[in-house]
């Protein structure tokens, strides 16, 4: 199971974070107005939380970073996730639970060019919700846990980048061994001078 924690901690974060993003552009709640249309108003979920799409990428971006990064950006971004998952979860839910005017305030002003909180709850009549705002709660659900497992598992990761560090050293020593040994000749008279030096003053 900790041999399989960060990939189970990126796979989930990037999951939920891309149904947060497809859900963003989807129809979230349907509003019904008091001014005699026989159509309801289509809500999506981008203006029903307006963070849900920069926080959404944010995850994503998270979950990439987290694939990568070392012991202690491991516990920050562990701990970002963790905050995003709850601060998302909380919005979500109230809109499962019990859509808010809020939610749908700026949708209906767009339609009908209507402001302010008293205005605005005049003209509505019903907030109706579709199965998109359950289904992104389970998503944060789901990049809630992949935050915890992160913060818990995250010191018995595998470090990524050990090999390529390790490779890399080597060939800058290969590279840097042979022209260290060789003797200095005219073409490196050449280069000192175009670099200002001046190889007859040693």
């Amino acid at each position: 199971m900790i041999a399989r924690a960060r990939l189970i901690t990126v796979v989930a974060t990037v999951l939920a974070g891309a149904v947060g993003i497809i859900s963003s552009t989807q129809t979230w709640l349907t509003v019904v107005l008091a001014d005699g249309a026989a159509h309801a108003l289509p809500v999506p979920g981008a203006a029903a939380i307006p963070v849900l799409a920069p926080l959404s990428l944010a995850v994503l971006a998270l979950g990439g970073a987290l694939s990568i990064v070392g012991l202690v950006l491991r516990y920050v971004f562990g701990a970002l996730t963790v905050v995003i998952a709850v601060v998302l979860g909380v919005l979500t839910g109230q809109i499962v639970l019990a859509p808010p005017l809020a939610a749908v305030a700026a949708t209906v002003t767009t339609a009908t060019g209507l402001t302010g909180t008293e205005a605005v709850a005049a003209m509505v009549v019903g907030i109706g919700t579709t199965p998109w705002p359950a289904v992104t709660l389970v998503a944060w659900i789901v990049l809630l846990a992949a935050g915890l497992l992160a913060l818990a598992t995250a010191r018995r990761w595998r470090g990524s980048g050990r090999k390529y560090s390790t490779d890399a050293a080597t060939r800058a020593s290969a590279t840097a061994g042979p022209a260290a040994s060789r003797p200095h000749d005219a073409i490196d008279s050449w280069d000192d001078l175009s670099r200002g030096d001046d190889p007859t003053a040693r």
